[in-house]
């Protein structure tokens, strides 16, 4: 990986960047919206064959322009949202919009914008949408508390890993795992995740259910919305079906004891049974405690 492209990650992953990392990416984005947009038609144009090809990609191009404008702004500065807001506040004066959700924004971000707007009179910061699912727990360490304690609508994406926990590739299909070279794909590549499986599936044979089902169910057992993904109208009709799934509370403990992501500071420090009796004088058990995280 170059390091124009270790930029790019570093950037979406909201890690600070220098000024050379910044000019970089400028120059990355800049003079090529026809590029982008002719790959994002290719790319789409199995599920939006539908559509005509020209307005598909002027509007796309003027999602990319945006996306540049503003983007522009966040690299020029030191990652405040000033653009961003400024453009909220002026649609909200105009009626255009009546809310905003962010996507993929790591915690301090998601915190600093939706404070900022609440402070300034912007559109209200009023979603929070993040990848999870049994192999991908790590949002709950900050974001989601976060986007709980900010009152935020919590949608989920990706419930299935990729398809991994349907179980197909274990018998041999591709799919997900070379389809976009692997992307937003969970492989069966440690032993917990092979863990994980087995106990989905032992459940979902429990239920008489498919894995799908149970997997999407859990999520939804977790307080978030799960978005989902279906290619066909049989798997749409499996995936809604995970409405009707009732997982019991010892079923949902397999699964989130299998699962089970190492905590991270300063968790590792909040949630020591040590430190909690310390700090209460050891009266902690007759603290009645919030059950979710409040702003």
């Amino acid at each position: 990986m170059d390091h124009r492209s270790q930029s790019l990650r570093r950037w979406w992953l909201g890690s600070p960047l220098t000024l050379r990392e910044r000019r970089d990416l400028r120059e990355r984005l800049s003079g090529r919206l026809e590029d982008l947009v002719r790959q994002g038609a290719i790319r789409l144009s199995d599920g939006a064959r539908h559509c005509d090809g020209a307005n598909f990609c002027r509007r796309r191009k003027h999602v990319l322009e945006r996306f540049c404008e503003r983007r522009h702004d966040l690299l020029e500065g030191a990652g405040e949202p000033r653009a961003d807001l400024v453009s909220l506040s002026r649609d909200l004066a105009r009626g255009r919009r009546l809310y905003a959700g962010l996507s993929d924004f790591p915690a301090w971000r998601l915190a600093r914008t939706a404070t900022i707007a609440e402070l300034r009179g912007a559109v209200p910061i009023a979603g929070l949408q993040v990848e999870y699912s049994l192999v991908e727990r790590t949002p709950e360490h900050e974001l989601l508390p976060a986007g709980h304690a900010l009152g935020l609508g919590v949608v989920t994406f990706s419930p299935l890993g990729g398809g991994m926990l349907t179980g197909k590739y274990r018998n041999g299909e591709k799919g997900r795992a070379e389809g976009f070279g692997g992307a937003g794909f969970q492989p069966e590549n440690t032993p917990q995740r092979t863990a994980i499986l087995d106990a989905l599936l032992a459940v979902a044979k429990e239920l008489d259910v498919t894995p799908s089902e149970v997997a999407i169910a859990w999520v939804a057992a977790k307080g978030s919305l799960p978005i989902i993904g279906p290619r066909t109208p049989a798997q749409l009709e499996n995936n809604l079906a995970s409405t009707k799934v009732t997982l019991s509370p010892a079923q949902i403990a397999r699964l989130d004891t299998v699962s089970a992501v190492a905590p991270t500071f300063p968790g590792t420090v909040l949630d020591d049974p040590r430190i909690k009796s310390l700090v209460t004088g050891g009266k902690f058990d007759r603290i009645d405690a919030p059950t979710r995280p409040v702003a």
